[in-house]
């Protein structure tokens, strides 16, 4: 799939394809980190810690 993607899809030479694959990865990680995770946290429960004071 991905060397269907890489090879099939992008246009350009084998320099363009790299920089355009790249730079559609560096745009799904951003489109995750932004959007996704932070709305994915609110209904985890591993932000939920607690811990002791010890005074």
């Amino acid at each position: 799939m991905y060397a269907w993607f890489f090879n099939e899809v992008l246009p350009g030479p084998l320099w363009l394809r790299i920089i355009l694959a790249l730079l559609i990865v560096a745009g799904i990680v951003f489109l995750l980190m932004e959007y996704a995770f932070p709305w994915l946290s609110e209904y985890s429960p591993l932000g939920d810690v607690t811990l002791d004071e010890e005074a």
